[in-house]
C-alpha cells in the first residue's frame, strides 16, 4: 500500500477512534465529561493535524498497527513538555498589560479642571469637575503608596515613572504643587521645589485642595518631588520624534471640511 492510501487509511481509524470515544463521553455525567474535555480538545486538534499531514510509509504504517493511534499519540503528547504553561502565563501577562496600559490612557486623557466648583456648577459642568477631582484624588492615592512602598527605612526608590504613566505629567505637577503650596511654612522640603510649587497656578481655593493633598512625610515627599523634577527634566530633553506617515496623512484636512471653531477663552475665576 502507498503513502497517500496508508495515510487515509490512518486517518480514517483515527477519526473512527475519536467517534467512538466522543459517543462513550456524551454517556457520562457532566462532571466526567468536564473532566475529559481537554483531552477531547486535544485529541481533535490531532485529527486536524493528521488531516493535513502526509506521513513516510513506513510511518503511517507503523501508526496503523496500532489498536488505538490516536490514543497512543495523545498519550505521548501529554507527557511531553510544551511549554504549555509558559504559553498561557505570557497570555494572561499580556492582557493584564493591554488593559493596563488602557485604563492609564483613558485616566491621563481625563484634563484637570481648570475652574473653580462654583464656576462647574453655574456653568453645567459638575461632571467634568467631579471627574477631575476623582483623577486627583487617586493621583494623591498613587503618590502616597509609591512613597510607601519605594521607602525601605533609609532609601526612597519610588515608581516615579509608573506614577507619570498613569496620571501625566500635568496632573501628578499639579497634585504635589497642591500640597507643597500648602505647605510654604515647612522648612523640610526645599525652596527650589517650593518655588517650583509656586510657579504652577491652582484652579481651587486652598480650603477646597485638601481633598487630594498628599499625605506622605514631607521629607520623603521632598525627595519623591525631586525624583519627578528630574524625570520631568529628561522628559523634556527627549528628542522629538518626526511623525509617521500615516499620522502626517492622519492630521491633513479632508478637501471640503470646516475648520472647528475655536472655542472662546474663559477668564479663570
Amino acid at each position: 500500500m502507498d503513502a497517500e492510501k496508508l495515510n487515509k487509511a490512518l486517518y480514517d481509524k483515527m477519526a473512527a477512534e475519536q467517534e467512538r470515544f466522543k459517543h462513550g463521553l456524551l454517556g457520562q455525567t457532566p462532571e466526567e465529561v468536564l473532566n475529559h474535555a481537554y483531552e477531547y480538545a486535544m485529541r481533535e486538534d490531532i485529527l486536524m493535524e493528521m488531516e493535513a499531514l502526509d506521513l513516510p510509509a513506513p510511518q503511517a504504517a507503523a501508526l496503523l498497527a496500532s489498536p488505538f493511534p490516536l490514543a497512543d499519540v495523545y498519550k505521548d503528547f501529554r507527557n511531553m513538555e510544551t511549554g504549555h504553561m509558559d504559553i498561557l502565563r505570557e497570555c494572561i501577562e499580556a492582557r493584564a498589560d493591554t488593559m493596563l496600559e488602557a485604563k492609564r490612557e483613558a485616566t491621563r486623557a481625563i484634563p484637570i479642571y481648570q475652574q473653580s466648583g462654583e464656576y462647574a456648577r453655574e456653568h453645567g459642568e459638575l461632571d467634568a469637575f467631579r471627574t477631575s477631582r476623582k483623577a486627583n484624588e487617586a493621583c494623591r492615592d498613587a503618590i502616597d503608596a509609591a512613597i510607601r512602598d519605594g521607602y525601605d527605612g533609609t532609601y526612597l526608590t519610588a515608581d516615579v515613572k509608573g506614577v507619570l504613566a498613569e496620571f501625566g505629567p500635568e496632573r501628578v505637577s499639579y497634585v504635589l504643587a497642591a500640597t507643597l503650596q500648602d505647605k510654604t511654612w515647612d522648612q523640610r522640603f526645599s525652596r527650589s521645589n517650593q518655588a517650583w510649587a509656586a510657579a504652577i497656578p491652582m484652579f481651587e481655593t486652598e480650603d477646597r485642595r485638601l481633598a487630594y493633598l498628599i499625605n506622605s512625610h514631607p521629607t520623603l515627599l521632598d525627595g519623591f518631588v525631586n525624583m519627578v523634577r528630574k524625570e520631568l527634566d529628561a522628559m523634556r530633553e527627549q528628542p522629538e520624534q518626526k511623525p509617521s506617515i500615516k499620522a502626517q496623512l492622519a492630521a491633513k484636512p479632508v478637501p471640503g471640511d470646516q475648520p472647528a471653531t475655536k472655542p472662546k477663552d474663559r477668564e479663570v475665576r
